[in-house]
C-alpha cells in the first residue's frame, strides 16, 4: 500500500513549563519553561500518521518547513496553552504537481491548510488524476472538488462552507464533530468519552487513519470508526502524536 501525501508543512515546537506568579509589570503570568517538544507538523504529520499505522507514505510538501513554525506554550500542570506563535507564516510557497506520478500510489491525501501552497485549481488537478483522493481543507468548498473520493471538514468549516455544496459534494462529506465523533450520510459514528489533554493534530490523525483504512479495505464506514477510534487516542496525549 502505497499513499501520497499533498500538503504545506511547518515545525510544532511545544514549549512546556510552569506558571506560578503574575509579572509586576503587566498582568500577565510568567512562564517558566521545563522542557520543549519538536515535530515535523501539518501534512508532514499527516504521513508520520500513515506511516505509524504501517502504510508506505511519500509527501510533496514544501522544503523550507523547518524555517516555519507554529510554538505553543503550555502549562505543564493544567496543559492550558497560553500561546501560540506562528513564523513564516507567509513562506509557505507554491506547490509544483506536474512532475508526480500519480499511478505510483494506491491513495491520494491532501492536507490543504489554506496557506497558499495549493490552490484551488491545484486541487482539482489533483482529484482529476486520481481516483482516490481524500481531501482535508480549510477552503470554502466549490465544484473544484467535486472530484475528490471523500472530502473531510470539522463542523466549523462546515457551517461556513453548507451553502456552497452541491448534492454530490453533500455525499461525500465527512464532517468531524470533537468529542461527539463524526457525521457522514447523515449518520453520526460516535466516539467513547476519553479524557481529551489535546486536540492539535487530532484530524491529521483521523484523515491518515481513515485514509490508511480505506485504502486497505474499500470499506468507508470500517474506515470511519477506525479514524474515530485513532483519533480518540492521540487526544489523550500531549503535543502533537501518532496512533
Amino acid at each position: 500500500m502505497k499513499i501520497l501525501v499533498i500538503g504545506e508543512s511547518c515545525k510544532d515546537v511545544f514549549n512546556y513549563g510552569r506558571c506560578t506568579r503574575l509579572c509586576p509589570e503587566a498582568p500577565v503570568p510568567v512562564f517558566n519553561p521545563v522542557r520543549t517538544v519538536e515535530n515535523p507538523g501539518m501534512a508532514m504529520n499527516v504521513q508520520r500518521n500513515i506511516q505509524a499505522l504501517g502504510a508506505d507514505a511519500n509527501i510533496h510538501t514544501n522544503s523550507n518547513w523547518q524555517n516555519i513554525t507554529k510554538t505553543r506554550f503550555i502549562d505543564l500542570r493544567s496543559n492550558h496553552m497560553f500561546m501560540r506563535l506562528d513564523q513564516g507564516d507567509e513562506s509557505y510557497g507554491r506547490s509544483k504537481l506536474k512532475l508526480i506520478k500519480f499511478s505510483k500510489y494506491d491513495s491520494v491525501v491532501i492536507s490543504d491548510y489554506n496557506k497558499g501552497f495549493l490552490s484551488e485549481d491545484d486541487i482539482e488537478y489533483v482529484t482529476s488524476k486520481h481516483d482516490v483522493v481524500f481531501l482535508d481543507t480549510k477552503k470554502r468548498l466549490g465544484a473544484w472538488c467535486e472530484k475528490a473520493r471523500f472530502i473531510k471538514i470539522n463542523e466549523e468549516e462546515y457551517r461556513r462552507t453548507k451553502d456552497s455544496l452541491s448534492e454530490e459534494m453533500i455525499k461525500k462529506l465527512i464532517v468531524t464533530l470533537g468529542p461527539k465523533g463524526c457525521r457522514y450520510n447523515e449518520v453520526l459514528y460516535p466516539v467513547s468519552e476519553v479524557e481529551v489533554k489535546d486536540t492539535s493534530g487530532a484530524g491529521d490523525t483521523f484523515v491518515s487513519a481513515l485514509s490508511v483504512k480505506y485504502t486497505e479495505t474499500g470499506d468507508i464506514e470500517k474506515s470511519i470508526e477506525f479514524a474515530n477510534q485513532c483519533a480518540s487516542v492521540v487526544v489523550q496525549k500531549r503535543g502533537v502524536g501518532t496512533t
